[in-house]
């Protein structure tokens, strides 16, 4: 039975724990306003800016409208104008842009009976942006087309809502413009995009929320301190559980890899070995991170606390569902802050562009100086005096 009298007593006895604990008095205050921050600006936004460059090897009026047309499109952020189809190519290919618009060297010869042909050299790992990027050109080049075959090449009004329908198919535009999408990584449906982030995260999640909530939990039952009783040093106790949790992850990993490819039927084009060693890369770096917010933790319950703010964070910013392009510059800049992002793109390029190791060395070594930062603020923080 509940004594009533004593019960506002045990209220405060609560709140005065929480003062002893500012950490997870923070966390408790900042947790909730950061959540409706990330869902209200950082998901689902619309997708603008996306950076292309437009190749131009003509010139004249209909070459003029296109680039006017293309430049007062908000989907686009034309990086360069050039007349280098090669160089622009290559800008795709490395990640530099999203898409390449190729207009022919007879784009505006009036005197040519031939199909004036355009292309759309599309990065099509990214599966959301890469949409926006067709649709929006088709419907650029549909209103152009039409426009050319009247002969009415006027300006394009900016607000104009004329675009394709679902059923519109490249064939049938008029036959002065046709518009040809080359997606340079083939067709890519959601769930590939998705699925490199998804082990990504996992791994994340596992190995902060597991190594940082090992030490915690054994310093609070006092395991730890009947371990540093022994003569042994804060190096080989914390080498232990890494070797031991980084074990753990590799087989979860393989896990995850392989029943992606089961249910899924993900294809894995830069091969599973390159996938499995950037997920090592992560799980080190991740439980670094883990080590290094554990450090001066003294309850499991502090240590959750602490570390939500920065995983969910991660989660949201780092391109795991949603493109990074889709966020407000601010949390797109935030977004290269975190190690996840590099994760992600690491992954995607080994899963979905089939690139190799050393095409995704920036982003593993990223991960490793993160892993040398964190470990060396963890193994200095950790206090031994349990």
């Amino acid at each position: 039975m509940i004594e009533f009298n004593k019960f506002g007593w045990m209220i405060k006895k609560e709140l005065i724990s929480l003062k002893r604990h500012p950490a997870r008095l923070v966390s408790i205050i900042a947790f909730p306003i950061i959540m409706i921050l990330l869902f209200g600006y950082g998901m689902g936004g619309d997708m603008t800016d996306l950076p292309i460059v437009v190749v131009s090897q003509s010139h004249g009026n209909l070459t003029d409208l296109t680039l006017d047309t293309i430049k007062s499109t908000e989907t686009y952020h034309v990086v360069k104008v050039m007349d280098d189809q090669e160089k622009a190519e290559k800008m795709v290919d490395n990640g530099e842009v999203k898409a390449a618009i190729i207009m022919p060297k007879d784009y505006d010869d009036t005197n040519s009976s031939n199909q004036k042909a355009v292309t759309l050299y599309l990065d099509s790992s990214d599966q959301m942006a890469s949409q926006i990027l067709d649709s929006s050109t088709q419907s650029i080049f549909y209103r152009l087309s039409n426009m050319v075959a009247s002969g009415s090449v006027t300006a394009i009004s900016e607000n104009s809502t004329a675009t394709p329908t679902f059923s519109h198919q490249l064939n049938n535009f008029k036959d002065d413009i046709s518009l040809h999408i080359n997606r340079i990584y083939g067709n890519i449906k959601y769930i590939d995009f998705l699925v490199p982030a998804i082990l990504g995260m996992t791994i994340m999640m596992s190995c902060m929320m597991g190594m940082g909530a090992t030490i915690a939990g054994e310093r609070e039952t006092g395991e730890l301190a009947r371990l540093f009783m022994t003569p042994t040093s804060v190096a080989t106790v914390i080498g232990g559980k890494i070797a031991a949790k980084l074990l753990i992850e590799l087989v979860r990993a393989l896990i995850l890899i392989f029943m992606a490819i089961l249910l899924f039927h993900v294809s894995i084009k830069g091969g599973v070995l390159q996938t499995f060693i950037v997920l090592v890369f992560g799980a080190l770096c991740f439980v670094g991170f883990g080590i290094m917010l554990s450090a001066r933790t003294k309850t499991q319950e502090d240590y959750a606390q602490i570390v939500m703010p920065f995983s969910m964070p991660m989660m949201f910013v780092s391109g795991v569902f949603y493109p990074i392009e889709t966020m407000p510059w601010i949390l797109q800049k935030l977004a290269y802050i975190f190690p996840l992002t590099y994760l992600n793109d690491a992954m995607r390029g080994i899963m979905l562009k089939g690139q190799s190791l050393g095409d995704v060395w920036f982003d593993l070594v990223i991960l490793l100086g993160y892993t040398l930062v964190f470990f060396i603020i963890g193994v200095k923080r950790f206090n031994r005096d349990v």
